[in-house]
């Protein structure tokens, strides 16, 4: 079997290249803890949009909150800009069973009711238990059920990807 390689810098530069056509003036770019974040950063630099992303986390609306408890991340909700009437588009890193999105939707109709939210990811690893897809995804993977696919930032801020093999969830 051979071993599955990602090159996350080239699979950055066509998510930035997708993500171009989504972008209306008003759009807030808004990153889901923490591999979106790193993304919607990265994005708001290299397509000079003004002021900085916002950063939503998932923990307090996830459907599994009672066995994870608060994760790391926990508090990490920064959204500088008013959500109410906003054009958002939802930036991460892998988007795998929908949960992540549906519980970040959540915590985003807490700050305000948004005119529109779309969704970009790095990688579409497949595998949805709910009804989400992205409007754009750089790449489209299948990974077995007890593999993890996460985005690592070096100190310089190049990414890459770890693949872990944990157990089936």
């Amino acid at each position: 079997m051979s071993q599955l390689h990602l090159d996350a810098e080239a699979l950055y530069a066509d998510l930035l290249a997708g993500v171009r056509p989504l972008l209306q003036p008003g759009t807030q770019l808004v990153g889901i803890w923490s591999g979106g974040a790193w993304l919607a950063e990265r994005l708001q630099r290299d397509l000079n949009r003004p002021g900085e992303p916002g950063v939503i986390s998932s923990t307090l609306h996830r459907d599994d909150f009672g066995s994870r408890g608060l994760a790391a991340g926990a508090d990490a909700t920064r959204l500088p800009f008013d959500v109410a009437g906003s054009d958002i588009l939802l930036v991460d890193d892998v988007l795998y069973t929908g949960r992540t999105i549906r519980a970040v939707i959540n915590e985003l109709y807490d700050f305000g009711r948004p005119a529109r939210v779309q969704l970009a990811v790095l990688v579409d690893r497949g595998g949805r238990e709910l009804p989400i897809a992205a409007a754009c995804s750089a790449a489209r993977i299948t990974l077995p059920r007890e593999q993890r696919l996460a985005l690592a930032r070096s100190a310089s801020g190049a990414f890459s990807f770890e693949i872990e093999t944990t157990g089936a969830r």
